[in-house]
């Protein structure tokens, strides 16, 4: 009786699995970036690739036609609820007005995912695997602070954002940079009203080089003494440099961005930035995968880190010029691990 009970709850799990493993070859997962030409989304598609490879998933992608291109990111979730999709990873061009099509994703059975930028509020999604984005900046912002010294008090800061939109990813590192050079933030949520007369201005760059170096070309006319540049991510950084480096001022200037690409990296070990903040892309993007396959095996929805709203994904500093009490590792490092 003992031998027809195991062998009975044997053929039950044999069976269970065959039916899981069944479920999960003729799962469609979609991956939305927010453009497909940006490096960051160029790796974290190659992480969604890997993973559903592995997993056996089918999975399809989409990109915007440009930074905060909410159309073509609409009408991708559209298509995928259209197409049988079981999880949507994205990256939200908006984080506001991406929420209502999310809405109907999820109401239709669709796990989703946000991957780099939450959307607002997080909870709009099922999940957000992340970079601790106000944290990215904090550490860039502490150690600018740190290399300036005494000079912090009299410093002019040049904030080089990504968007008029002021989407999360946006504002956490903006915010989080000021925090981190030691700039009262009023409120957390809003670029550009702090009222610090160190800080010349912002303007936008849309996360490209071209943006990059119009916006700093823009803010030199409004004060030539600066000599502190935000960036959002480091094609912006690039930009900016070179704009720099036409006037001839580039050694007057220290540039700190977020990003950690592996171009990003080789510019700071070529001195173009003197720190950058590296996230994890292809991790969120396999994360991210990997979740979906747990929650079409056992419906099972992933789970933030604790105390915070979304997952971790990680972030370090990277830099070749250390300050004390500071973690960081060099660009040769950095270029051993870039964007892993």
């Amino acid at each position: 009786m003992k031998a027809l009970t195991l062998a009975s709850c044997l053929g039950a799990l044999i069976a269970g699995m065959a039916v899981s493993n069944a479920a999960l070859a003729q799962t469609k997962a979609c991956l939305i970036t927010k453009t497909e030409t940006n490096p960051f989304f160029v790796k974290m598609k190659e992480g969604a690739a890997a993973a559903a490879t592995k997993s056996g998933i089918s999975l399809q992608t989409f990109a915007g036609k440009l930074d905060g291109d909410v159309e073509t990111q609409v009408a991708a979730v559209e298509s995928c609820i259209a197409g049988g999709a079981k999880g949507i990873l994205i990256t939200p061009s908006d984080s506001r007005a991406m929420v209502p099509v999310i809405a109907k994703a999820r109401q239709a059975g669709v796990l989703v995912i946000a991957l780099d930028t939450p959307l607002e509020p997080a909870s709009a999604s099922d999940a957000v695997f992340a970079t601790d984005n106000f944290k990215a900046g904090e550490l860039i912002g502490k150690w600018a602070a740190a290399k300036l010294g005494d000079k912090t008090k009299t410093a002019k800061i040049a904030m080089l954002d990504l968007s008029a939109q002021q989407v999360s990813v946006d504002y956490l590192r903006d915010q989080g940079f000021l925090k981190g050079f030691g700039i009262d933030i009023k409120d957390p949520k809003k670029i550009g009203d702090e009222g610090d007369l160190r800080v010349v201005g912002h303007d936008v760059t849309q996360g490209n080089e071209e943006g990059g170096r119009k916006a700093i070309e823009n803010l030199l006319q409004r004060d030539p003494g600066i000599n502190v540049i935000y960036t959002i991510n480091e094609p912006a950084a690039a930009g900016a440099y070179e704009a720099l480096k036409a006037l001839g001022i580039e050694k007057n200037v220290t540039i700190v961005s977020v990003d950690g690409g592996c171009p990003g990296v080789r510019n700071v070990k070529q001195g173009v930035i003197g720190a950058t903040s590296m996230q994890f892309p292809l991790l969120m993007a396999a994360k991210g995968i990997e979740a979906i396959e747990t929650f079409v095996k056992s419906g099972q929805k992933p789970k933030a880190t604790e105390g915070l709203d979304f997952y971790d994904t990680g972030v370090e500093l990277i830099t070749d010029s250390p300050v004390p009490g500071i973690t960081s590792i060099t660009s040769d490092e950095g270029l051993k691990k870039c964007w892993g």
